[in-house]
């Protein structure tokens, strides 16, 4: 019978609504009343030994409901309070740690390992994969963490708590749990008014704005869920399809535009990548979805040649800001007169498209040198570089006056960056960042960074009173 016979249909309907049932008979019996409650506010912290000292399936499942249940109607201190038992009591089982590391130091053998390292899991483990099997665990954790996160800003010690999370829910949204699909103009509406609200990197202003990105023959958008998570994406990219490397985002976005044929494109631009679920924070999808979506256009499209991200720079003018507060001595030679111009609000109405002036070199420069000296740890210091560049891809091209949105101008100074994924190169550059900390850059981008002294001397050599913005051009 388990050979390869034939494959019986699995009524997937029928068994979820037998696992409801049993689990509803099972709530009765361990005390629920009709509405699957207990009398008065329940315990958390008691169900939750509760739901570790249990043995049979299904009421262990509707004791876990019940905690999720409670948890829901919590108030914030209430949740923050059971959070912080989490930390203080469900650790290993100190007794049970003591004997498992007696008996390793006696003998060392491969089961006493195994022992050791069974009493060395923190209680706190087991007791979110026995909530996770209840209908809708998983996503009520995925909310859980989302509480967890903002109490770890105050509350450092719950940072043994978060690093369970991580551990289990990077298990639980492994790559072979996705599955990709296509977002276009006909997904359901409950799905595209969460693509509107998840748009973390250029704001969809209102539902033709969404249109334009989605309904063109040029336009494609994919996104990841997990099954346990429902129509809740985890994750989208949205591409554009065109025969060049764009420099800016508002063409792409632009209502007016003229589409060309899907089959006339060369270039695949990824141009905004989010992410949807807060709870997730630290469990890595993007660089997985880029490298399935790759494979799916270059499927669609063989013409398609190029795949290239037009991407923000977010810590770029924070970055610059505290160089500009830096002595001299603690910050590189760049033109930092002409780069404080920067921090003046009007600079960009002054600044025109296609003006080659010492602003525009100086902003290259400072960009270039952000890019490739600025660290954090031995890594880059700004994060969609770290992203980016740890996929494999290569530092292709700096753009200035990419996106002059408020938002581009506050985070970037206008500036926007093109990350090329050369798809017989990524493997490499992925090895070289990793061990290495290697950041495969373009020569025009290397050559940008080599330029700040010549702008520097030049800079400091004109008239003090010519570099300062007057009053009136502040204005």
């Amino acid at each position: 019978m388990f050979g390869g016979g034939t494959r019986l249909p699995v009524n997937r309907g029928f068994i979820q609504d037998l696992v409801t049932t049993i689990t509803s008979r099972s709530r009765e019996l361990v005390g629920f009343d009709r509405i699957g409650r207990r009398a008065g506010e329940p315990d958390l912290p008691a169900l939750a030994r509760d739901i570790l000292g249990v043995k049979g399936e299904a009421s262990g499942v509707a004791l876990a409901l019940e905690l999720l249940d409670g948890y829901a109607r919590a108030d914030a201190s209430q949740r923050l309070s059971f959070l912080k038992v989490l930390a203080t009591d469900f650790g290993p089982d100190t007794a049970r740690l003591q004997v498992a590391v007696a008996a390793y130091l006696a003998d060392s053998g491969a089961e006493a390992a195994a022992a050791l390292n069974d009493a060395s899991e923190p209680r706190r483990q087991e007791l979110l994969r026995r909530l996770n099997r209840a209908p809708g665990g998983t996503e009520a954790l995925v909310r859980m963490r989302e509480d967890l996160l903002l109490a770890l800003r105050e509350h450092k010690d719950l940072a043994v708590v978060d690093r369970d999370f991580v551990h289990l829910l990077a298990s639980w949204f492994n790559r072979g749990f996705l599955v990709l699909k296509r977002i276009d103009w006909t997904t359901a509406a409950n799905i595209l008014e969460k693509i509107i609200r998840y748009e973390a990197v250029h704001t969809i202003q209102n539902w033709d704005d969404l249109r334009n990105r989605l309904a063109p023959g040029d336009r494609r958008c994919f996104a990841f869920f997990h099954p346990q998570m429902g129509d809740e994406p985890l994750v989208f990219v949205e591409v554009a399809l065109t025969r060049e490397i764009p420099g800016a985002i508002a063409p792409l976005l632009d209502l007016d535009r003229a589409a060309i044929p899907a089959a006339r494109a060369t270039t695949a631009v990824f141009y905004s990548i989010s992410n949807c679920q807060a709870g997730l924070k630290g469990i890595s999808f993007g660089n997985f979805l880029i490298k399935q979506v790759v494979e799916e256009l270059k499927r669609e499209l063989p013409g398609l040649t190029t795949f290239v991200t037009l991407s923000p720079v977010p810590g770029f003018m924070g970055w610059l800001g505290r160089m500009l507060k830096a002595d001299d001595a603690d910050r590189p030679a760049l033109d930092w007169q002409e780069l404080a111009t920067l921090q003046d609000p009007g600079w960009s109405t002054r600044a025109m498209p296609g003006d080659r002036n010492l602003l525009q070199e100086a902003e290259l420069a400072a960009a270039a040198w952000y890019f490739l000296e600025a660290k954090a740890g031995s890594k880059p210091l700004d994060p969609v570089a770290r992203f980016h560049l740890g996929n494999g891809a290569r530092l292709e091209r700096i753009n200035w006056r990419g996106d002059v949105s408020a938002n581009g101008l506050r985070q970037a100074g206008g500036l926007m960056v093109n990350y090329l994924y050369e798809l017989g190169a990524i493997e490499a550059n992925h090895e070289a960042f990793v061990q290495h900390g290697t950041i495969a850059a373009s020569q025009a981008v290397r050559k940008l960074n080599a330029a700040p002294s010549a702008a520097s001397v030049r800079r400091r050599s004109r008239p003090a009173a010519a570099a300062a913005p007057s009053a009136a051009d502040k204005g």
